[in-house]
C-alpha cells in the first residue's frame, strides 16, 4: 500500500463521520427550513380588533368622517378599496337572475343615487407559513410539510350621501392549516418529469 492510499484512508473515516453527524443534526431540527409571511397592512393587529371596529359602525348614523376614526377610510387607512355604484351592482347582482327587488332595501335606494352611492371594502389579513419536519427529506424533496396560520377579515360598507346605510362582513378568525407532500422519487422527480415531457414533444 503506497503512501497516497494511506493518506486517503486516514482522512476518509473522519470525513464520513462528519457527514453522518451533519445529517443527524439536520434531521433533528427544522430551523433551517424556509419561512414566509404576508400581511395586508391595516390599523388592526388581530381579527378581534377589526371586528370590533366594524361593530362600532351604526347604520344611518355613522358618516364617512366617523369611518376615518374606525380605520375604514381609504384616504387615511391602507388597502381600503373604493367601489362605485357600478361596482356595487356587480357585488350584489353578479348575473341577471338577481333583480333589484331582491337587493337589501337600503342598497337598492342607494343605487338610485348613482354617484352619491359608493362603498368601502376592507380586507385586512395576516398569513404566516413555515416548512417543518425532517430537513434532509425536505431538501431532497422526498417529504415536505408546511404549516400555515393567521386570520382574515372582509368588510363591505355601503354609503349613501356620506352616511353608512348597509354593511356586511365575512372572514376567518383563525387559520390553522397543515399540508404534507410526499414524493417517492425525491430530487429525481423533476428530471424524470422533464424527460417524459421532452420525449412526448
Amino acid at each position: 500500500m503506497n503512501k497516497a492510499v494511506k493518506i486517503r484512508q486516514t482522512y476518509w473515516v473522519p470525513l464520513s463521520l462528519l457527514v453522518v453527524l451533519m445529517a443527524i443534526v439536520l434531521a433533528s431540527c427544522s430551523s433551517g427550513l424556509p419561512k414566509g409571511g404576508a400581511k395586508t397592512k391595516s390599523q388592526w393587529n388581530s381579527f378581534e380588533e377589526a371586528k370590533a371596529s366594524y361593530d362600532s359602525i351604526i347604520l344611518n348614523e355613522t358618516t364617512t368622517d366617523d369611518l376615518q376614526d374606525l380605520g375604514f377610510d381609504p384616504y387615511s387607512a391602507p388597502n381600503v378599496r373604493i367601489l362605485s355604484y357600478l361596482d356595487i351592482i356587480q357585488k350584489f347582482s353578479p348575473n341577471s337572475s338577481v333583480t333589484n327587488d331582491e337587493l337589501p332595501p337600503s342598497v337598492s335606494t342607494c343605487l338610485k343615487s348613482r354617484e352619491k352611492c359608493l362603498a368601502y371594502e376592507a380586507t385586512p389579513s395576516v398569513s404566516n407559513s413555515k416548512r417543518v419536519g425532517n430537513v434532509v427529506l425536505d431538501l431532497l424533496k422526498f417529504k415536505r410539510e408546511r404549516i400555515r396560520n393567521g386570520w382574515n377579515f372582509n368588510a363591505l360598507i355601503v354609503i349613501d350621501h356620506n352616511t353608512v346605510v348597509y354593511k356586511i362582513w365575512s372572514g376567518v378568525p383563525l387559520i390553522d392549516e397543515e399540508e404534507t407532500r410526499r414524493n417517492p422519487l425525491g430530487p429525481l422527480q423533476d428530471s424524470v418529469g422533464t424527460a417524459v415531457r421532452s420525449g412526448a414533444e
